[in-house]
């Protein structure tokens, strides 16, 4: 019988030895398997994933990140209409930084996070309800980075 542990990043529990990042794969292969249905959220479960475990992010794409999520969270935004938004300042041809993080320079939080929904909650219910579930995932995220003092939203 093998113990549960917990993610060092999100604090999210690891049940029978799957990861984060194996629930990230699961999430990834539904969204591949079905485009139309749970592929609509895809660019919800990985900014959700990636905020959680910021040290996949270096500092400055943390902080773009952080204010993405709250255009989609906050004002509602298309996928389309932040693609159109940050198309210069992503491309890797305009931007003087790195999106991943590297063992020098890694995104991290300056205050303790307390996620309420981590990653293992959303694949826990399979695949029915998923895109129900990732959207409220991402008003969690967004929440518990106000709360913990990580984001201060624009007046």
């Amino acid at each position: 019988m093998e113990m549960d542990s917990r993610c060092p990043e999100c604090g999210g529990m690891w049940h029978n030895g799957m990861t984060c990042q194996d629930h990230f794969h699961q999430m990834l292969a539904w969204e591949f398997e079905n485009p139309g249905g749970a592929g609509a959220v895809h660019h919800l479960s990985v900014l959700c994933y990636n905020l959680q475990h910021p040290s996949v992010y270096s500092p400055q794409a943390l902080h773009g990140a952080k204010a993405i999520l709250a255009r989609y969270v906050v004002d509602g935004a298309t996928p389309q209409q932040i693609r159109a938004q940050h198309k210069q300042s992503v491309d890797s041809g305009h931007r003087a930084y790195t999106i991943r993080g590297t063992p020098e320079s890694q995104g991290g939080y300056a205050y303790p996070v307390n996620w309420t929904i981590t990653i293992g909650d959303v694949t826990s219910g399979g695949l029915a309800g998923y895109c129900e579930r990732v959207e409220v995932w991402s008003g969690s995220v967004y929440e518990a980075l106000v709360n913990s003092g990580n984001y201060t939203p624009l007046p």
